[in-house]
Formats: C-alpha cells, structure tokens, sequence
C-alpha cells in the first residue's frame, strides 16, 4: 500500500513519531506528540489507537509508542516527501530556509508517488535537505550523520555543522544572517560565566556570536580534524 492511500491526519502523525525519535533518545509519547503537533493529549491518544489497530504504531499501555515496520515505511516515505519538496523550493524556486517547512508541510499531501520521484531525479537524488535533515532514498535507507548537538561540544573544539532544526523559523534567519549554515565551519570558544552560553565563530573571522542554550540545541556538528 502507497502512503498516498493513508489520510492526511495519518500521513502527519507517523512523519511527527519518526522526527521525535531521529534525533532524540527519548522516548516518544503521546503528550510528546500532543506538544510538537499541536493538539489535544486527546486527540493524539485517540490517532495512536487507530493506527496501532492499522498495524502501524505499537503501543503498549503507559509505555512509548512505536512504528511498526510497515509504519517505519509509510513515515520515511512521508519524511521522503517532505525534505525532497523543501530541497526543490529552495534549489529551484530560490526559497530561503527558513520559508520552507509550512510550504511542504501543506504539498507533501498532494504529490504523487511519481511526482517525488521525478523531484528526486530533477534534483540530482540530494541526500541533505536545506537544514541537513538525511533525506530517505526511495526503498526507505536513510544515512544518518554521526553528528551530536553543539551543546556538548567544549570549547576550543573545531566543529562542522551538520544539521539544524527547522522548527524556529526566526532562529534559521538568525544563523543565516551570521553567515552559519549547513556545512559551516565553527570554532567554538566559551561564552560569559554562568551564562550556559557559548560563541562561535568562522575561522576565517575575527567576530564571534554568543549562542544561548536553545540556540546550541538546534545545532548538530561533527569534529573537524
């Protein structure tokens, strides 16, 4: 069964399970999903029932919810769309990154099987999204960076940056604007005394720019050198 024979409710919240634990070990519950969707506790509990009797999620009372692997599927295929749509927006439409998410958030329930395949094709098979986000190939293998977040990187280390969330659309144009991207090169130096803060700066640079916790939590780098 395509994904497209799923409802758009189902298409969301199996893409919303796979994005709370791809780059989390937490584990997923439905007051996690209540908080990144939006919704009632309710209304999840009652979305994770009907999926679970569907064969997609697992369940078990009070404990985490899971994706079965027919779940697994349907969700990377939903993440496929997602991050191949959001990659076409801004290589070919000139989209910035941080204008992206709501637009593929509404397209990615309209295009086809086809349609994502010749993106894919058109697009050269990208394997990153805008924000480094891994984007699953067409059989559902997906290469996840061996990246962890900027938060527990100490200082005077050398980072590369890898991903950052998308879900602050003000915090992307802030990075933009500071000239960190995907693929950056940062050094990482300290920042005030009990500030749980931290600068950065490009190497080629003098300037640094002081990162807050929720800031450096959006980040993910792998060391240079």
């Amino acid at each position: 069964m395509s994904v497209s024979q799923l409802s758009a409710s189902a298409q969301n919240y199996l893409k919303a399970i796979w994005a709370l634990q791809e780059w989390s070990d937490e584990p997923t519950t439905p007051s996690r999903i209540a908080a990144r969707a939006g919704v009632k506790l309710s209304t999840v509990s009652d979305a994770v029932r009907k999926l679970t009797d569907q064969g997609l999620l697992e369940h078990a009372p009070y404990g985490a919810i899971t994706l079965t692997a027919q779940g697994r599927t349907h969700a990377l295929a939903m993440v496929r769309r997602h991050r191949l749509i959001e990659t076409f927006l801004v290589q070919v439409l000139g989209y910035t990154w941080d204008q992206v998410h709501d637009e593929a958030e509404t397209l990615e329930h309209a295009v086809s099987d086809f349609m994502v395949e010749r993106l894919d094709a058109h697009l050269g098979h990208p394997t990153r999204d805008p924000h480094g986000d891994p984007i699953p190939t067409a059989d559902g293998t997906i290469d996840m960076p061996d990246a962890v977040m900027l938060s527990g990187v100490e200082p005077g280390a050398q980072v590369q940056v890898e991903r950052i969330s998308d879900a602050d659309p003000a915090l992307l144009q802030f990075f933009a604007e500071h000239e960190v991207r995907v693929g950056s090169v940062l050094d990482v130096r300290p920042g005030a005394p009990y500030s749980d803060s931290m600068e950065v700066g490009l190497p080629d640079g003098e300037a640094s720019v002081p990162l807050g916790r929720s800031a450096t939590d959006a980040v993910w780098v792998t060391p240079v050198g």
